[in-house]
């Protein structure tokens, strides 16, 4: 992967550390302000690594909180790139996130805001995004959707993640099948080892958490501490199924009649 002319000397990562604001939140009964990671009325996340990833249960806000990072560097909170607006906000009810970033405040050196916002749920929007922009340009269109699900992903990681930047990416993982996420985990390892890329994710994987030289966060009904993937429930699970699926199944599957 050859990267192309850098903005800044200074390795990553630029983007600090992030807090939340108490004086701008008018509502803690709201969500999202009402998460754990927020109990108390304080919240701080201090970027140590090139790589953060970020790991938790369904509804705990992971999503949220990536989304109001991207807010913060800039992107739309559908995802794209800088500039890029793949959808028509104008009637949607969920802006959980922008709202969550006009209360935080981040911290970055320098501040260096290239890059990519990538959420799975948003792919093919802005892969439609970016033919139609290519072809109003008169220009070849990328046509990341002529693939497979799966190879369409690898194939836009390869192609957008080459510069410096910060890159934040929500469960890059959802159509990604071991083997193509192992080839992830390689490109993630080659921006953490060019000290010319932060990367923030979200994900459900053990083998993305397993990153190599990556900070592991966890969101709990205790609020955002780090942790080790042998400690993530994610890991734990995977392990006890390969160690006996049979009776991991059983167990699971029990469900008691009286």
């Amino acid at each position: 992967m050859a990267y192309r002319k850098q903005l800044t000397r200074l390795k990553a990562p630029y983007l600090k550390r992030i807090l939340i604001e108490p004086a701008r939140v008018e509502d803690w009964e709201k969500y999202p302000w009402n998460l754990p990671i927020f109990r108390g009325h304080n919240f701080e996340l201090e970027f140590t690594t090139p790589i953060t990833i970020i790991v938790g249960e369904n509804g705990t806000g992971k999503s949220t909180l990536l989304e109001a990072i991207g807010a913060l560097a800039g992107y739309d909170e559908a995802g794209g790139g800088k500039g890029y607006m793949p959808i028509d906000h104008s009637r949607a009810i969920d802006k959980s996130g922008a709202a969550l970033a006009e209360t935080l405040r981040g911290h970055w050196l320098p501040k260096v805001t290239a890059g990519w916002f990538f959420r799975a749920e948003s792919f093919y929007s802005v892969a439609r995004y970016l033919d139609q922009a290519a072809i109003d340009a008169h220009a070849a269109p990328p046509d990341f959707l002529s693939w497979s699900h799966g190879e369409g992903f690898i194939r836009f990681f390869e192609e957008r993640c080459r510069r410096q930047g910060i890159y934040i990416l929500d469960e890059p993982e959802s159509a990604l099948s071991p083997t193509r996420q192992i080839e992830l985990l390689k490109m993630l390892r080659r921006m953490d080892l060019s000290g010319t890329a932060q990367v923030i994710m979200a994900t459900h994987s053990p083998l993305l958490m397993a990153c190599p030289g990556a900070r592991l966060f966890r969101i709990s009904r205790f609020g955002l501490d780090p942790t080790d993937f042998h400690d993530i429930d994610h890991f734990r699970m995977m392990r006890s199924f390969c160690n006996d699926p049979d009776g991991f199944l059983a167990e699971a599957l029990y469900e008691d009649e009286a």
